[in-house]
């Protein structure tokens, strides 16, 4: 008999102790997803980061009092949804923002082609600043098609010749090191900056989270980040225009 007690004691202490152990780690599993929601929705120093490409891919006033800052890789699923209503937003606002795109191509196997893409768009933007937004729209409204296509670089070279390069110096500015240059550049920054996935966006470097990435959530941010600079401005000075289509032209 008191063999059996012992027993059960050693049972019911092993079951405690499990309990204890599975509580525990759902505990701190919890706490580091709370950590990890809580890092994702806090603002980056984007001061101190490294610059990035410069000039920036940049539509809008670069006087502008918010700046939204884009981190996006062209194979990213995710990217090429969002990709219309940032369209809509450089519109929207014109020259009341700095929209800057940001080049991350993510470093995965299902992602083999976006650092090429982003040379590519940089490639284009070296013959003209606003056939960079051309190509970059094409890459990501077609990322299906050219993403499952062996002959990708033949499919890009028919984007340049779309959106009117010159398809041979294109080719060769792929190849060169400055395009390579520019996307390094950004990869830096956006390492700077803790970005760890994309898209990233920051508006005035407060990170916006995927899922508020809507024309509605990014206008409400958008215009307290506005009225905030208004309110901060020395008297005597004026509001920014209410639009400058001439800017945002250079986005379609």
């Amino acid at each position: 008999m008191p063999m059996i007690i012992i027993g059960a004691v050693l049972v019911v202490a092993a079951i405690g102790g499990y309990l204890y152990y599975t509580s525990a780690g759902s505990t701190s599993s919890n706490t580091a997803r709370t950590a990890n929601t809580s890092n994702s929705n806090s603002a980056r120093n984007t001061v101190t980061a490294p610059l990035g490409a410069q000039p920036p891919n940049m539509i809008g006033s670069p006087t502008a009092s918010v700046t939204v800052e884009e981190f996006a890789d062209f194979q990213c699923g995710a990217c090429a949804s969002v990709h219309p209503t940032l369209k809509e937003i450089q519109s929207t606002y014109g020259s009341r923002i700095r929209f800057i795109f940001r080049n991350y191509p993510l470093a995965i196997p299902a992602h083999d082609k976006s650092y090429e893409a982003a040379v590519a768009a940089e490639a284009a933007g070296m013959q003209d600043r606003a056939k960079f937004w051309q190509l970059q729209a094409l890459l990501f409204e077609n990322q299906q098609a050219w993403t499952a296509n062996p002959n990708y670089r033949t499919i890009w070279e028919g984007y340049a010749q779309q959106i009117g390069l010159d398809v041979e110096r294109f080719k060769n500015d792929m190849a060169g090191k400055d395009a390579k240059a520019r996307v390094d550049a950004d990869m830096a920054r956006g390492r700077g900056l803790s970005v760890d996935s994309t898209p990233t966006l920051l508006v005035n470097g407060k990170n916006i989270p995927l899922q508020s990435m809507n024309t509605a959530n990014l206008r409400q941010v958008i215009d307290a980040e506005i009225q905030n600079a208004i309110k901060t401005q020395p008297s005597g000075n004026t509001a920014p225009p209410a639009n400058a289509s001439n800017t945002a032209a250079n986005a379609k």
